[in-house]
């Protein structure tokens, strides 16, 4: 018979879902961190948005399928995943564990996951090339100095990236009340690693206005179409346009052979702005399969998953559920977040009758009340 412990705190219960993390964050987070990792724009109603647009639609099974096995592997250019489920770019991972970026890419890497890596990213891009294991992306915010901008991009390819994702919903940074009322400021702001030597904004707070405006000082509001197609005759890699929730925006990304990337910025930008789920069938319709098309905002169950996938997208992407998982426990944290939304996923699919993600409908869903 085993002896309990003699000493030292009892286990902890086991995590088995996002919420349990998010539990398990809370616990070791200081409360301004917390609420610059959960908090949204102004009332935060497009937070809220986001998760409810998974809970107002219903799944409709199929039934005597004959289905033995189900297969959740996907292919984003060129990248074979277990799962349809990539990590969305986050900023500063060292707030929230010692290890920083270089834990996520190892936890993402061993759930067979892909990590988007932001451009205010605790380590270097030099830093996260040696640290990563797995496949990874790059997000770039277009910085007022174009010449430093194509060398984040050079250097993110040096280092291993390969697709560059440009957010394009951030001319300017929405009003986060949580961060004002705490006196948050985001370190990287000050200096950011992969910004050293670009201009600079020491000890301002990313939530305020920037000398009087509304105006980062470093970040470009005018960046525009052309800028892209710039971009990706630079890096000469696959580019994805990151804040996409319009038909016709999404219908000039596929034109020009651009990734669309739905998403509000997990609702931390423009309070009221459409939940990405919401418009994601007139998003589909319009790019027509000539490009992929990912999701992020509210995904919080394997259901969600396949809700997203039946509606057209081809994968969708979390920020803050591993972001929870790196806080509770580092490298294994974001492995256990990651496995259990893959395992909710297998088993999803596995109750609605479906054998593999080309089989998700539009028809397996239907609005829940």
């Amino acid at each position: 018979m085993t002896s309990p412990p003699l000493s030292g705190a009892p286990p902890h219960p086991p995590r088995i879902t996002l919420a349990d993390f998010h539990e398990a964050a809370r616990e070791v987070l200081p409360t301004a961190v917390l609420d610059y990792l959960d908090g949204g724009a102004a009332d935060e109603r497009t937070v809220r948005w986001n998760a409810e647009a998974y809970q107002r639609l219903a799944l409709l099974p199929r039934v005597l399928t004959g289905t033995a096995g189900v297969d959740t592997r996907c292919t984003l250019y060129g990248t074979d995943l277990p799962a349809p489920v990539l990590l969305a770019p986050t900023a500063a991972h060292g707030l929230f564990h010692p290890e920083a970026e270089a834990a996520t890419l190892q936890g993402a890497a061993a759930a067979g996951a892909l990590t988007t890596v932001s451009t205010f990213s605790t380590l270097t891009l030099e830093e996260i090339g040696a640290a990563a294991t797995g496949p990874w992306w790059f997000q770039l915010y277009v910085q007022r100095d174009r010449a430093l901008t194509e060398d984040l991009v050079l250097r993110a390819r040096a280092a291993g990236a390969t697709a560059l994702v440009v957010t394009v919903d951030t001319p300017v940074t929405g009003l986060r009340e949580r961060d004002l009322r705490n006196g948050f400021a985001l370190p990287s702001h000050g200096m950011p690693a992969n910004l050293a030597g670009g201009a600079a904004a020491p000890g301002r707070n990313p939530s305020e206005p920037a000398h009087g405006g509304i105006h980062d000082p470093r970040i470009d509001p005018a960046v525009s179409w052309s800028d892209l197609e710039r971009l990706r005759s630079v890096c000469g890699l696959p580019v994805l346009a990151k804040g996409v929730v319009r038909a016709d925006d999404a219908r000039r990304a596929a034109e020009s052979g651009i990734g669309v990337w739905m998403s509000n910025h997990g609702g931390r930008n423009l309070d009221t702005a459409v939940a990405p789920l919401t418009a994601l069938p007139a998003v589909a319709a319009a790019v027509d399969g000539r490009v992929p098309v990912l999701v992020d905002g509210g995904v919080r169950r394997g259901t969600d998953v396949v809700k997203a996938l039946a509606l057209g997208a081809d994968a969708v992407a979390v920020g803050r559920p591993y972001v929870w998982g790196l806080a509770a426990d580092g490298a294994e944290g974001v492995t256990a977040a990651l496995s259990a939304l893959h395992r909710e996923t297998e088993l999803a699919l596995a109750l609605l009758g479906v054998p593999d993600l080309t089989a998700l409908t539009p028809d397996l869903v239907g609005p829940a009340w």
